[in-house]
């Protein structure tokens, strides 16, 4: 697969690295390049693995904070981090990676498991259970997994329970980062489990990885992880070329479900899967009904769907059973299902009423055109409120976005995206 180029990944921080050309230069054990190979069928690092890998394995193994654009294969670089500092002989927990929602943690777990194949590493979801299979914390016997993933609440509950130990744990890492040490995210928590292993255990190493940082997070982060090396992509570089961005005038609900369903749907002819993002737990609803009605095959996720249900959906999803997802943004963030190439925003994405939340459009866009495939995004724009959000998304990201009318205009910009 082509990849889009990374062009200007800034490095800072004093690199005596040399980048990896191939996985061998990694000194990875024979274990590890046998999952890369045969699993994952990879054949070279991406670009953001070339430049981080060797900083993640090291010596003296220094924190890293590293932002690369959706798709460009950030999971392998802290997946492969993790695998390659576990010593397979001592059953005690050695690795922690924290995630915002369960989705992310099961998805990286399986990517873990899929890499570390060959070996023999242990691993455990701390996520939280549905009622049915849930077994009180007092009952369980201590967490014995070499890597341990999953979401800040569950880990946190674990560590209290004396269940979870980190005396072992020569590597943490948090995925999607900004969120997890954000003051309307998960900071409290996070800040609590790192001081935790602070305590408990010597040197840690520390991975930040994201799409997004913003700059309060940026200037929080560098403040309480120490001696870093940090990597960064210019702003203007992650709205991703890959994915082309279109926006489409709706006058009401209906002319939305419509421009779906006679324009979208009808006129593409390649079409992968589709997911569709809206703001509220209403508008899924409504919008689900809606397509129902005329016949197509959709399901829907949101954060209050039941754990076993959001498990099943996404399953599903992933294994291409159905072909559209209506989702809050609880998937906007690293969901990662290849055979996506085509995003629409039903709502724009906002934070604080009418304020645009950018980085959050960034990950939603990223969800299509992952590893410099194609894709194409339609954002369905209804009155001047959301047309201001669009605007100050498009000075944000120094864009324009075109906008589409006609059939003819949606049948050329199907047509670019290569649907």
């Amino acid at each position: 697969l082509d990849e889009a180029e990374d062009s200007s990944i800034k490095v800072t921080g004093d690199t005596p690295y040399t980048s990896a050309t191939t996985f061998e230069d990694l000194n990875l054990s024979p274990e590890l390049l046998k999952g890369l190979y045969v699993e994952m069928k990879f054949q070279k690092p991406s670009k953001i693995q070339a430049i981080s890998l060797p900083m993640i394995l090291t010596p003296p193994y220094r924190n890293l904070i590293a932002q690369a654009r959706n798709g460009s294969g950030k999971t392998t670089c802290f997946v492969l981090g993790m695998l390659s500092r576990v010593d397979p002989n001592l059953k005690a927990p050695q690795a922690l990676c924290i995630c915002p929602t369960r989705e992310l943690a099961i998805q990286n777990l399986e990517v873990l498991r899929k890499m570390g194949k060959h070996t023999g590493i242990t691993s455990e979801c701390a996520v939280p259970t549905d009622s049915t299979n849930y077994v009180p914390i007092s009952k369980r016997p201590p967490v014995t997994a070499q890597v341990v993933i999953g979401t800040p609440g569950t880990i946190k509950k674990w560590m209290s329970a004396k269940k979870l130990g980190f005396s072992r744990l020569k590597i943490l890492v948090y995925d999607e980062a900004d969120h997890m040490l954000d003051e309307a995210g998960f900071r409290d928590d996070s800040l609590r489990i790192m001081k935790d292993i602070e305590r408990s255990s010597g040197h840690c190493q520390v991975l930040l990885f994201s799409a997004t940082f913003n700059e309060t997070v940026k200037n929080f982060v560098t403040r309480i992880v120490k001696d870093y090396n940090q990597l960064f992509v210019k702003k203007e570089e992650l709205s991703l070329e890959s994915v082309k961005q279109y926006k489409v005038y709706c006058p009401d609900e209906l002319a939305k479900v419509m421009v779906i369903r006679d324009r979208i749907f009808e006129l593409g002819e390649k079409m992968g899967q589709t997911i569709i993002f809206v703001r509220t737990k209403n508008s899924a609803s409504a919008l689900h009904k809606a397509l129902k009605d005329f016949g197509y095959e959709v399901t829907t996720i949101m954060g209050a769907t039941i754990q076993e249900e959001r498990d099943k959906i996404v399953k599903e999803f992933k294994d291409g059973l159905t072909q559209v997802l209506i989702s809050t943004d609880v998937l906007a963030r690293g969901f990662d299902q290849q055979q996506v190439n085509l995003i629409v925003n039903y709502d724009p994405p906002v934070k604080h009423g009418k304020e645009p939340d950018c980085e959050v459009y960034l990950h939603r866009i990223g969800r299509a055109g992952r590893f410099g495939r194609k894709g194409v995004v339609f954002n369905l724009l209804m009155d001047g409120d959301d047309m201001i959000i669009m605007e100050k998304i498009e000075r944000y990201f120094d864009i324009k976005v075109t906008e589409v009318r006609s059939d003819e205009d949606f049948k050329a910009a199907l047509k670019a995206a290569g649907l």
